[in-house]
């Protein structure tokens, strides 16, 4: 069932079997894999069901480290989690990816694709996605086929799109639910633990309009994302004065993002014939499986850098005044909805440069001019529909654009602490210190130079590398909101917060599920193997469930 905690007759207290803390794809993952079983569940998320500027407000805060980052614009709370404005980008890691580099300190991952192999599988059928993972890439044909590419530089790695946002494809599911209690509006303020500080005994939660309440159960999950998981646990400092599974100073660091931006232009008589084959969208159908471009494992280790994709937009040349016109046409058709969730999301887009950053246009002041202008260059229009036919561009490219998405080298004093500021609930912000170092731009310039001399190379062209992408001007680059490595998985406790098993070091019964267990990220969409880990944690804890209750 799913209950809003700001409905005054909804209870304010619950028990469960099993906590779990953030209602995105790693929460709505590991509660459905208990639905119809003989446990309870309580799954925890601060939003509702569309995004709300009030909530949102709750992931605002600081930001000191060498580059600038919004935690309240590089998130979303609400039902279904960030993913609610994801691209459905899904792609598996190999042992390449998994495996500790020499070159790279503080690498690698305690597992092996062979241990994600059947999670993979599970977690495509979650994500509904037909194409069978690989190690590395999914099995498959893209619609167009890729460039023909040097191995010991580049390869070509196809990744498959989930159609789905998961508050959207599970809210019904959650909603006929018999033993999972989903709750809207219900804020984690603190986990209470025992006076040793190992074993977690009950979830404090609030909402903002000042009810409190508490959440008791056996087993608890963090899956709140790669800052507030982090955050929750710097919290819970009442009988951890560092905060719960911190005693080594290792929660929150290690922060870990996608850094990306443009590192040049490729001109040439034919740009499309570089970027056509790595579209997404394919007419007006978004492809189930497309390809990426890649530095080779083989380029990686022989100049030693962090791995990396590069992406080839095309840039329009000038737009015939009949296509123009048409376009504004349709736009004033289709007139933008503004309602608090669609304003919001668009803020977060522009905010991470995945949208447009304009204000919106009143397009139905000029929509009786446009169609005029479309009449008298019915001709531009003609020539367009024709080179649609022919699966052409309808617009000459001018050029190229490579956008460049690079793996973070992991390093101890990237982190995500506790601020002074306090939000609504009085709790404390976070403050981001997102940290760079050589490796990483050294990745930056190894990836501008191969990339880009072999891309311009298939096309008959010539590359004009950005000045920060060599070095030459201070870096120009922006997080994708993929936060990582915060509560990083180890054998190890002196180097990890969480085992392989996802448990938090030192404590009985508190598990972290997400991306913060990355050691590394490559430069893979993390969500796919973020439900992957999920269903193999829900498994872990219905056995340990199941053990305790006597039911093996």
């Amino acid at each position: 069932m799913i209950i809003d905690y700001l409905d005054p007759h909804a209870a304010g207290d619950y028990r469960a079997d099993l906590c779990i803390v953030g209602g995105g794809p790693a929460g709505i993952a590991i509660a459905l894999a208990f639905a119809d079983s003989p446990f309870t569940v309580c799954l925890i998320e601060g939003g509702g069901v569309s995004g709300e500027d009030r909530s949102q407000s709750l992931y605002e805060g600081e930001s000191a480290g060498d580059l600038p980052l919004d935690a309240g614009m590089s998130r979303m709370r609400v039902l279904g989690g960030s993913c609610t404005l994801w691209g459905g980008g899904c792609i598996p890691f190999s042992d390449d990816d998994l495996a500790p580099r020499d070159w790279v300190p503080d690498s690698g991952w305690p597992l092996r694709y062979a241990d994600l192999a059947p999670w993979y599988d599970k977690a495509r059928e979650f994500c509904r996605i037909s194409a069978l993972p690989q190690p590395g890439h999914f099995d498959g044909s893209p619609p167009r086929a890729p460039l023909d590419l040097d191995p010991e530089a580049l390869a070509n790695f196809v990744f498959a799109r989930s159609p789905i946002t998961f508050g959207d494809a599970y809210r019904e599911a959650l909603r006929r639910s018999a033993n999972v209690t989903a709750l809207l509006h219900a804020n984690v303020m603190e986990l209470d633990a025992t006076a040793d500080a190992a074993t977690v005994t009950g979830a404090r939660i609030g909402s903002l309009d000042g009810r409190r309440g508490y959440v008791r159960a056996r087993h608890y999950v963090l899956a709140a994302g790669g800052i507030e998981n982090a955050r929750i646990m710097l919290l819970s400092d009442s009988v951890a004065p560092a905060g719960l599974g911190n005693d080594r100073d290792l929660v929150g660091r290690y922060f870990m993002d996608h850094p990306c931006g443009a590192i040049g232009s490729v001109r040439a008589d034919d740009p499309d014939r570089l970027t056509r084959p790595y579209e997404r969208t394919i007419g007006k159908v978004r492809a189930p499986l497309s390809p990426e471009i890649g530095l080779s494992f083989e380029a990686q280790r022989t100049h030693r850098s962090l791995n990396a994709r590069v992406h080839p937009f095309a840039v329009e040349g000038q737009v015939p005044r009949g296509i123009r016109a048409l376009r504004d046409v349709r736009a004033a058709l289709r007139p933008p909805r503004h309602t608090e969730a669609t304003l919001l999301e668009a803020r977060i887009c522009a905010a991470m440069q995945n949208g447009p950053t304009g204000p919106a246009v009143a397009m139905h002041q000029k929509f009786v001019l446009s169609a005029m202008r479309v009449g008298l260059h019915m001709g531009d229009v003609m020539k367009a529909a024709a080179q649609k036919f022919a699966d052409r561009p309808t617009v000459r490219s001018d050029r190229a654009e490579l956008v460049g998405f690079f793996e973070q080298a992991p390093q101890r004093d990237s982190r995500v602490l506790l601020g002074e500021s306090r939000d609504a609930l009085g709790l404390r912000r976070v403050r981001v210190e997102w940290r760079l170092n050589d490796l990483d731009r050294h990745t930056w310039r190894t990836t501008t130079v191969i990339a880009g001399q072999r891309l311009a190379a298939a096309c008959n062209g010539r590359f004009e590398p950005a000045a920060w992408a060599m070095g030459d001007a201070p870096p120009e680059v922006h997080g994708t909101a993929h936060h990582m490595g915060t509560t990083r998985m180890s054998v190890d406790p002196a180097t990890g917060v969480v085992d392989p098993d996802g448990k938090v070091h030192g404590m009985a019964n508190l598990h972290v599920a997400g991306s913060s267990v990355f050691p590394t990220g490559g430069w893979a969409f993390p969500t796919f193997t973020i439900v992957a880990l999920s269903l193999r944690l829900a498994e872990q804890l219905r056995a340990l469930l199941s053990e305790s209750a006597g039911l093996l």
